[in-house]
């Protein structure tokens, strides 16, 4: 009888740690382009970055 093959863990189960910067930053753009195109403004986007840097404690 043929045994299976064993099961590989994914990368992302195996990684422990914090995301880089560079990473977290290139996810949060796309979020960032949206609200200056459905909240028409810069300010709101940066005013929406600013709660969300003192909510982490930044």
């Amino acid at each position: 009888m043929a045994h299976p093959a064993p099961r590989r863990t994914t990368l992302a189960s195996r990684r422990t740690g914090r995301r880089h910067p560079l990473v977290a930053t290139l996810m949060a753009l796309p979020l960032a382009a949206l609200l200056l195109l459905v909240f028409d403004g810069w300010e709101t986007v940066a005013t929406q970055a600013s709660s969300v840097g003192v909510m982490l404690g930044r």
